[in-house]
């Protein structure tokens, strides 16, 4: 039996601890903070930026507190009272216990987001333990079997918005690939003044609520955005070209760990080194285009695994993603890091100086970004199709619904279909009466057979297209290198690279309008069992984004292979994000038994049903 197979059988591993052993758990920490000097040379934080825990034994608390923003205080959620969290250094090999005591007066939960461990110690309630009772402590256990920049979070409610997070560290029991002089984490995250449940129950009242950057008259005739002709069509279809992000600057102010614009959070280099900088996007809904204008960033980590050095000047990092990168300022004088949100709203900004006190020019926020007919699953239409398109689609009814029979998933046995024999799109024959295109509909079930139709969905993408190849929304004429998915190449051949044995799609679903998100048009409330998976078995999985957000997909307790072209050097990754109107393709491994969770990572549409469960077990006889 393996391991993996042995603690499946073994159950959740709940310990109360008294004061006592919390105390004595807090003794043997690498920190209390102060005692950073008293730990192996390999777990001696170089001034990482955050406080720093380590050791065999850990105590975390969590708790309330406040939390100031450029100079605003406000209520959080906390781990040892720091917001980010204590920055939780390991090495590869080491075996760990970290006791987690919720002080809260509601469950709480810690999930360590990318680590390979037992499902038992994942920490999703509901899915792989209870949860952490008011009161109660959890003994989390499990060795370091991997190295890399990584982070852990709340899987309880919506705590993650409140400040439950923060970066974790694992260092190489062998030497490092990257060499660096000097290194630091760099926590993004999206903080608010209103409280999670406040912002949920207004995007369920109005889902454009926090979008303050919608097309006026004023642009109109100005000549700004989109021209008449293409406004009444995005009317037509009661869409809105504006909508990048759910949850604006309107009501976010943008941190670097834990500090807003304002607050200047400062790196400090010599000039001439190499500084490593472990990018963490911990955001509840925000993804980030990262820039360090005036340096080259070389990436040489994506989701804690190395890649092959790729030099950019900007890259786009989805929420839950990690990257490393390495700069080596050369010039005295400081550097502004500027962490754009999306969809042009704000920005979270820090500085990399040579002394305290310095800073440079922040650049102004850019132009924010319009959805195009891509995003909408059209594939690459040009200007003639649109207006061939544009009649059939003017007058669609985004609550239209197919019957329940035409769109029932099914699980079952694994007999799915090719990913391929499903994404194909209809023919784009002759005309339709009313100047639409045949096979072009946004409700047409034959798009996606397996997909319950209903008013969770509002549509379906007819062309999606494999994205992986573009830098995401308002970054494909900036005039520089920003990284894109097909430039990630593994440093290390992949550990499997056996062939898929067999296919598995999933649509990613939702409506806008009435903020209700899914998969394959269900939300996790109306799932009647988990996807099935077997023991080792190789399956190739393609998620396609029927709807016009991007969507970051998590899978928990494995990494999978970006099928990119790059062979047995494909990018591993925990995380990718499914631009709109496109689909992405990975290779798993399903090596890990037990029950795993695999949402978007979106908070608040995880909260509205973006969430199903991976289960993955021996086959009857299997040897495993």
């Amino acid at each position: 039996m393996t391991a993996h197979a042995r603690t499946l059988e073994q159950g959740p591993k709940m310990e109360t601890l008294d004061r006592r052993q919390v105390m004595r758990n807090s003794m043997l920490l690498g920190g209390g903070f102060a005692l950073n000097a008293m730990l192996p040379a390999w777990a001696q934080s170089p001034n990482t930026g955050l406080p720093m825990v380590s050791g065999t034994d850990i105590a975390l608390t969590i708790g309330h507190s406040r939390h100031r923003v450029d100079g605003r205080e406000g209520h959080a959620v906390t781990i040892n009272g720091t917001l980010p969290a204590p920055l939780v250094r390991l090495r590869e090999g080491q075996n760990v216990r970290l006791a987690v005591t919720n002080n809260l007066d509601e469950d709480t939960s810690i999930h360590w987001h990318g680590l390979i461990l037992p499902f038992q110690m994942d920490g999703v309630p509901g899915v792989s333990f209870p949860g952490i009772k008011p009161g109660k402590t959890f003994l989390y256990e499990f060795q370091v079997a991997q190295y890399g920049t990584y982070w852990y979070h709340s899987h309880s409610g919506l705590q993650e918005q409140l400040g439950h997070y923060g970066p974790i560290i694992l260092d190489p029991a062998a030497p490092d690939p990257v060499a660096y002089d000097r290194e630091y984490v760099v926590v993004l995250s999206d903080w608010s003044f209103l409280h999670p449940h406040l912002i949920f129950k207004r995007l369920k009242q109005q889902s454009g609520v926090f979008n303050f950057q919608k097309q006026t008259l004023s642009s109109l005739l100005a000549g700004k955005d989109q021209p008449l002709k293409e406004r009444l069509m995005w009317g037509g279809m009661r869409m809105d070209p504006t909508d990048i992000s759910d949850v604006t600057g309107a009501v976010y102010s943008f941190l670097i760990n834990g500090h807003g614009p304002q607050d200047n959070w400062t790196a400090l280099f010599r000039p001439g080194e190499r500084v490593r900088l472990r990018f963490v996007n911990a955001a509840a809904m925000t993804s980030f285009n990262v820039r360090i204008p005036g340096l080259t960033m070389s990436v040489v980590q994506a989701d804690g695994q190395n890649v092959r050095p790729v030099a950019v000047e900007e890259f786009a990092i989805a929420v839950a993603e990690t990257y490393d990168v390495v700069v080596q300022p050369m010039e005295d004088r400081a550097y502004t890091l500027v962490a754009e949100a999306v969809d042009r709203s704000g920005l979270a900004r820090a500085t990399l100086a040579p002394r305290p006190g310095m800073a440079a020019e922040v650049p102004p926020v850019r132009e924010r970004p319009l959805v195009t007919m891509k995003d909408m699953g059209m594939g690459e239409m040009d200007h003639g199709a649109m207006d061939m398109a544009q009649g059939g689609m003017a007058g669609m009814d985004p609550m239209d619904q197919a019957s329940p029979e035409q769109g029932a998933m099914d699980h079952g046995p694994m007999a799915q279909k090719p990913a391929a024999a499903k994404t194909t799109p209809a023919p784009m024959g002759g005309k339709k009466p009313g100047g639409g295109m045949a096979g072009m509909s946004m409700r047409d079930p034959a798009n996606a057979p397996q997909v319950r139709m209903g008013p969770g969905v509002q549509m379906i993408a007819p062309m999606p297209m494999d994205r992986t190849g573009e830098p995401g929304p308002g970054l494909d004429a900036v005039g520089h290198k920003v990284l894109v998915y097909r430039d990630l190449v593994a440093l290390d051949r992949n550990p499997d690279t056996r062939a898929p044995s067999r296919s598995l799609e999933l649509h990613l679903t939702g409506n806008m309008e009435r903020f209700m998100w899914s998969f394959d048009g269900l939300k996790f409330s109306q799932v009647k069992a988990p996807i099935p998976f077997r023991t080792n078995e190789r399956v190739r999985v393609t998620l396609v984004n029927d709807s016009m957000m991007a969507h970051p997909i998590h899978l928990h307790g494995h990494f999978f292979e970006l099928v990119t072209g790059h062979g047995e050097h494909a990018p591993r990754k925990h995380t990718v994000n499914v631009l709109p109107g496109g689909k992405v393709t990975f290779d798993v491994t399903t090596d890990a038994p037990g029950d795993w969770a695999f949402h978007c990572h979106l908070l608040y549409h995880m909260h509205a049903g973006m969430f199903q469960v991976v289960s993955i077990r021996p086959l009857a006889g299997d040897a495993s």
